[in-house]
């Protein structure tokens, strides 16, 4: 797929990649091979019809593309750019045995693109007529949370998704910077999650404003808590609270939902400074890094403790920090950080490892080596080491059954321990992927619709 050339990229938040043109997209969905038993299928947390929507491209029936995307998927903009289909449906494409798997969410990205580009608003949502007297609340704006609460919309339900912040989309929103997922795309989705006559309160912090229990009595049937893993995770060393540390949820959203990177035009400094080194190996490392290379730092470096073998990160994702000039410390941890007189980061001492044995993980651990010990000059610090659940909600509900590390324990419909609350997504999962937590936000809805369905009339 063609892309933004790395040195003029670094100086933007645009898009990097470019997208299929029409004649890109025919040519690359003419070599699906319409397998009578689609391995591809199975491997979509979003249930989509993927030959079929393949096909309709093939056969340059946009139109008809989207419309089988949409039957399932909500959010089909959003996919074809952050869904990890290289770990989802293109393993499982038969084309894998030959290297080249159909370029299945580029395809999907193209046909939202197309729509967006040829069909008027008015026509691309179609309301249920079939409308319910019951009503659902929906905590949390995120992936999870908008596939829910569009899937019982279009069952007939009234739903209201409750956010607590300004704006809605969640990670999508906050997490995922404008060059990989632009925030108009994610607004317009939601815009049609609305007109399929979903509620949208923003700012209302669930736990603060109302409880569930306010809720009951305002007449809700069902919950689905969709929070997601705001909480971020440090490294509990030395020095961790100098200025310039920054965790990675609070520099991303200061980046994309407080528009960091429009500075001045936008009141949300971020002064990185020239040397930014970012803890960690996932996806939100290389976003957090790709970031400050944007900001204008001369020099990045991501410190990993494990191999790039181990890195939890798209591939995508480390061959473009890799193309913007970020530089991996592999097999390599942080000891310590040390600052000047005013309290301010200025090095960072780390530890070279070698490769032990596997960990509960099922990845080989990393030993430090004797005296192999080293310091790095920094301005900024960035820590991506993951998310937990914020706790506000939860201490808010008597009974609540959590797991060990806070997550909401759930069965394999979504369902908590109490009956009429349900959850999905990084509430219930940990820190995983946008299309996992849609996948949950469909079987909660249908667990809720069963649920409602079978209450004393």
């Amino acid at each position: 797929m063609r892309e933004q050339d790395p040195k003029e990229r670094v100086k933007n938040f645009k898009e990097v990649p470019y997208g299929y043109n029409e004649e890109e997209a025919v040519k690359e969905a003419a070599r699906c091979l319409q397998c009578p038993d689609p391995p591809c299928v199975t491997g979509c947390p979003a249930e989509i019809d993927i030959p079929a929507f393949i096909k309709a491209i093939a056969e340059k029936r946009f139109r008809d593309a989207i419309a089988i995307i949409k039957e399932t998927n909500t959010l089909p903009a959003v996919c074809g750019r952050v869904c990890p289909q290289e770990d989802q449906c293109e393993v499982k494409c038969v084309l894998m045995k030959t290297g080249k798997p159909i370029d299945i969410g580029t395809l999907e990205r193209f046909a939202a693109d197309w729509e967006d580009r040829n069909v008027p608003e008015d026509e691309r949502v179609h309301p249920t007529e079939e409308k319910k007297e019951e009503k659902v609340a929906v905590i949390g704006s995120g992936p999870a949370g908008l596939t829910c609460a569009a899937d019982l919309a279009k069952m007939g339900y009234k739903v209201t998704i409750f956010e607590g912040l300004h704006k809605p989309g969640g990670v999508l929103t906050y997490g995922i910077p404008e060059f990989r997922l632009p925030k108009d795309m994610v607004m317009e989705e939601v815009d049609e999650i609305e007109k399929l006559g979903v509620e949208l309160k923003l700012n209302y912090l669930i736990g603060r404003i109302k409880t569930i229990e306010d809720l009951r009595e305002d007449g809700y049937k069902a919950f689905f808590i969709a929070t997601g893993a705001g909480l971020p995770y440090f490294l509990g060393i030395e020095g961790e609270s100098l200025n310039g540390v920054y965790s990675a949820n609070e520099f991303l959203t200061r980046v994309n939902l407080m528009k960091a990177y429009k500075f001045p035009e936008y009141d949300t400094p971020v002064n990185v400074g020239e040397k930014v080194v970012v803890i960690g190996g996932g996806n939100v490392a290389m976003d957090s890094a790709r970031c400050a290379v944007r900001l204008g730092a001369e020099k990045v470096h991501i410190v990993y403790r494990r191999t790039e073998k181990e890195m939890p990160a798209r591939i995508e994702e480390i061959h473009h920090a890799k193309q913007e000039g970020i530089e991996f410390h592999l097999l390599t941890s942080p000891l310590k950080v040390i600052g000047d007189e005013s309290g301010t980061v200025k090095v960072l001492r780390c530890q070279e490892n070698e490769l032990g044995e596997p960990d509960d993980s099922g990845r080989r651990r990393p030993v430090p080596i004797p005296g192999a010990e080293f310091d790095m000059e920094i301005d900024t610090l960035i820590v991506a080491i993951g998310n937990g659940p914020n706790p506000l909600l939860l201490k808010t509900i008597d009974d609540l059954k959590l797991g060990r590390k806070g997550n909401i324990e759930v069965d394999d419909n979504g369902q908590t321990n109490i009956d009429d609350i349900f959850a999905g997504g990084d509430i219930a999962t940990g820190s995983a992927t946008v299309i996992a937590a849609m996948g949950a936000g469909k079987h909660a809805a249908r667990a809720i619709d069963k649920y409602l369905k079978d209450l004393p009339k």
